[in-house]
């Protein structure tokens, strides 16, 4: 009967990792629905709450290129070509690049993601209720892990207790079938989390993904060189690259420019 103590191994680690995974969904989760009220979203906030710090400085750098006032080479550097900022995430750029005024544009990305003024845009958004906060996101990515971690062990239990020698009076599927029980429980603790906590809990609460959602935008692709309509169109074209990422800039040398941060 050595396999019903594997099976209670099995039992407990599954339970124990669901239990956790479903605790930090719910934490994660706890924002008040209606939070944001009539708040309209700015570029910034709207490319945070899309992509994270990365798509804040994707959408920084793009927009100062546009504007003339970056230069970014399809080589994979960045050029300074108007050297005063015009708001804390473009002195963030300017300042990663260094005052030798030109750099590589992964290690300006990089650095532009971390800045103070990425942090302090995110705790704002935080506080508003329209972003998760990084205990939360971080909580449940490990309640992942550890769900997954434990479906593993069932698996590697049940192997094991099937080739250990059990009394005659017990067949060895019926051995599987218990051993298939904490496997599904982890199995559909996964599937739940896939479709009910992953949407909300990477950057946007549900009330940040519904303003998100609210915004106008050209979908990805539809963006073309964008700005040929005066402010308006820059707004939407920009608005596109906040919320789709970087694959909705049209600009062929743009792009290339930007995916060297890839390398």
């Amino acid at each position: 009967m050595f396999w019903l103590l594997l099976l209670l191994l099995a039992w407990a680690g599954a339970g124990v990792a669901c239990t956790r995974l479903c605790l930090a969904a719910v934490r994660a989760a706890a924002v008040d629905p209606d939070a944001g009220g009539k708040h309209e979203l700015t570029l910034y906030e709207a490319a945070f709450l899309s992509g994270g710090p990365t798509r804040v400085a994707d959408l920084t750098l793009v927009a100062m290129a546009r504007q003339r006032r970056l230069l970014l080479a399809h080589t994979g550097w960045a050029t300074v070509v108007d050297p005063d900022g015009r708001d804390e995430m473009e002195r963030s750029v300017i300042g990663a690049i260094g005052p030798a005024g030109q750099s590589r544009t992964a290690p300006v990305r990089a650095a532009a993601a971390a800045a103070d003024a990425v942090r302090g845009l995110a705790d704002r958004l935080v506080d508003a209720g329209l972003a998760v906060p990084d205990g939360a996101r971080t909580t449940v990515a490990a309640g992942v892990r550890q769900v997954r971690a434990a479906a593993v062990a069932v698996v590697a239990l049940g192997a094991v207790a099937l080739l250990l020698p059990v009394a005659p009076d017990v067949p060895r599927a019926h051995v599987a079938l218990w051993f298939a029980l904490p496997l599904a429980l982890t199995l559909s603790c996964l599937a739940i989390a896939r479709f009910e906590a992953h949407p909300y809990t990477r950057w946007a609460s549900p009330a940040g993904m519904r303003l998100v959602n609210a915004l106008t935008v050209p979908s990805a692709g539809e963006g073309g060189e964008g700005g040929e309509g005066g402010e308006g169109g820059e707004g939407a074209y920009l608005a596109s690259i906040a919320v789709h990422g970087v694959h909705a800039v049209g600009e062929p040398g743009l792009r290339a420019a930007l995916a060297h941060r890839h390398h």
